[in-house]
C-alpha cells in the first residue's frame, strides 16, 4: 500500500485535512471564495505516494473538468505530471467518492467546451490563462 504524502503548502494541506476529516461535510469550498471544490486523490509519478489536491468543482455531465492553472504561473502544477503518468484517480465531491480515470483534452472543440465550463465555475481561469504563455492543461475525469 502506497504511503500518503500530504501537500507541502499549509493552506492546501489544511483544506484537504478538513475536507477529508469531516467526511466531506466541511472545507468543501475554496477558502473565502465560497466556490465549491473537490479533492482529487492520485499517485505521485516520482514518489509513488498517494497525493491529494483540492481543485475547483467543475462538473460536466457525470464527469469533472480538472484545470492545471497554477494561478497562471509559467509552469504546470506537479499534479499535472502525476495525472499524465497515473490516470486512475478518486474524486471526493462532498460526501461522495468516485473512482475515475482522467484523460488530458488537447484538441478543440472538446477542450474549448471544457475550458468554458471551467471558466463559468471559476472565472479567474481566464485571467490565469492571460497571465501565462503556456497552454493551461485541461483534463476530464470520467467514471470507470
Amino acid at each position: 500500500m502506497a504511503e500518503y504524502i500530504p501537500p507541502t503548502l499549509d493552506w492546501v494541506r489544511e483544506q484537504v485535512e478538513l475536507y477529508e476529516g469531516s467526511g466531506g461535510t466541511e472545507g468543501t469550498t475554496l477558502r473565502d471564495t465560497g466556490l465549491p471544490c473537490i479533492i482529487v486523490t492520485h499517485m505521485g509519478n516520482k514518489s509513488g505516494g498517494i497525493r491529494k489536491i483540492p481543485l475547483m468543482r467543475v462538473a460536466v455531465d457525470n464527469s469533472y473538468v480538472l484545470v492545471g492553472s497554477y494561478g497562471g504561473r509559467e509552469k504546470n502544477p506537479v499534479w499535472v505530471y502525476n495525472l499524465r503518468a497515473n490516470p486512475e484517480v478518486e474524486i471526493r465531491d462532498k460526501t461522495e467518492v468516485y473512482k475515475m480515470r482522467v484523460r488530458e483534452v488537447m484538441d478543440d472543440p472538446e477542450r474549448q467546451r471544457l475550458w468554458e465550463a471551467g471558466a463559468q465555475a471559476f472565472p479567474t481561469y481566464d485571467e490565469y490563462q492571460a497571465k501565462t504563455s503556456r497552454k493551461i492543461p485541461v483534463f476530464i475525469a470520467e467514471p470507470v
